[in-house]
């Protein structure tokens, strides 16, 4: 019967990690009962064990206070309808992370994520090739897949997602070894299928620097802590100019604003001079018929109107203000280095996991918006994280 429970809980993660990473192709209808079902299904697990809930929670108050900020933006907000109407997102996403980290270690955590990407790429797959209107690409990115996600940057970005998942997965059989590696493989090629050069690129980045993590054990070299953050501030620096660079290597010469990116951050930062310390709610900024994301676009092309900042940060801002964005990056350096000292510590492979997860969150949100916009697996991922990582820590 334990057995049993096991394996219904384990499917019930998946699903729900799926419908995270935005990978269910189905009528909406059902997306809403899914939603729902995710939602119901974990705040019951936190009820029973509210006890347990509350220590985690009460582990890391930055998170709470940030989580608190967030979901109290409708009151400041420029459309307080729309931006209280999305709030579920936020309080599903807190929720399912206060359960992931509550009810699985970090081992368990990485086979279930592989799990999730691997039907991912089975489905991506088939849709690419047997429905391709759905799985590629039209007039806009001829060629480009984007599997079962909405586009191509995304399938890259999961892709990129689960190629680490797969590089740290534990072997514990043989059947292990060749799932792990026909894993990685295959993500690394959906990641070409995507034409997301960018997203290929850092994780090739991410695979190496995680490779010299498992085979050199500089534990307690305070100087290797220095270079490892000084790496990844490089890292995200680069990584605004990494469209560019690949461009330049492959010979495609695009436009030197990345595709009118820098463009939309100086509107956007301008605009948040006018309301700096909170922000204009979550996703306001960018909501239908504000002018805001109208004078953003405008200043890249007539008629365009971006979805939001391409840049995950600046997005954060824009939501909950220079406060928000504060309480973010304090408590992304707490977690950071707490993820640094199990990485250096290291005994298996999963223990790596928290740390290639920050270093890929902070490099990917610096030219896309994968933080806090709509309802997504990276939030959910970087919850269960610190949360995870504070519980750990104190009961160390």
């Amino acid at each position: 019967m334990k057995k049993f429970l096991t394996i219904v809980e384990n499917f019930f993660v998946v699903l729900s990690l799926t419908f995270f990473t935005g990978g269910l192709v189905v009528p909406y209808s059902i997306l809403t009962l899914i939603r729902y079902f995710i939602w119901v299904t974990v705040g019951i697990v936190i009820c029973v064990q509210w006890k347990k809930s509350l220590f985690i929670a009460s582990r890391n108050i930055l998170l709470c206070i940030l989580t608190l900020i967030i979901l109290l933006s409708f009151i400041w907000s420029l459309f307080p309808v729309f931006t209280l109407k999305n709030l579920r997102e936020v309080l599903q996403m807190t929720m399912f992370a206060l359960y992931f980290a509550m009810r699985f270690s970090f081992k368990e955590q990485v086979k279930l994520i592989t799990w999730t990407f691997t039907i991912g790429i089975v489905l991506s797959l088939y849709y690419a090739l047997a429905i391709p209107s759905i799985g590629i690409h039209g007039a806009d990115h001829p060629g480009a897949w984007k599997g079962i996600y909405d586009y191509k940057n995304t399938f890259g970005s999961m892709m990129v997602l689960s190629s680490l998942a797969f590089f740290l997965l534990p072997i514990e059989k043989p059947i292990h070894y060749f799932y792990k590696w026909a894993g990685f493989g295959a993500s690394l090629v959906m990641m070409v299928l995507s034409t997301s050069k960018s997203s290929l690129v850092i994780s090739l980045l991410l695979i190496c620097m995680l490779w010299i993590y498992r085979n050199f054990q500089w534990r307690g070299k305070v100087s290797i802590v220095y270079l490892n953050i000084a790496v990844l501030i490089i890292a995200c620096i680069t990584t605004v100019g990494l469209t560019e660079w690949v461009s330049i290597v492959t010979g495609l010469g695009k436009d030197p604003t990345l595709t009118g990116r820098t463009i939309i951050w100086d509107v956007a930062l301008t605009k948040l001079q006018e309301s700096p310390l909170l922000g204009f709610g979550r996703g306001a900024f960018w909501a239908p018929g504000s002018r805001y994301a109208i004078a953003s676009g405008q200043a890249v092309a007539v008629g365009f109107i971006p979805p939001h900042a391409h840049n995950g940060f600046i997005d954060l801002a824009l939501d909950v203000g220079l406060i928000g964005l504060l309480l973010f990056l304090i408590n992304f350096a707490i977690t950071y280095f707490r993820a640094l000292n199990r990485a250096y510590a290291a005994q298996n492979p999963e223990d790596i996991w928290p740390l290639a997860f920050l270093m890929f969150l902070a490099m990917n949100n610096m030219t896309e918006s994968y933080l806090l916009r709509l309802s997504n697996i990276y939030w959910v991922l970087y919850l269960t994280i610190a949360l995870s990582l504070s519980q750990r820590r104190q009961s160390e």
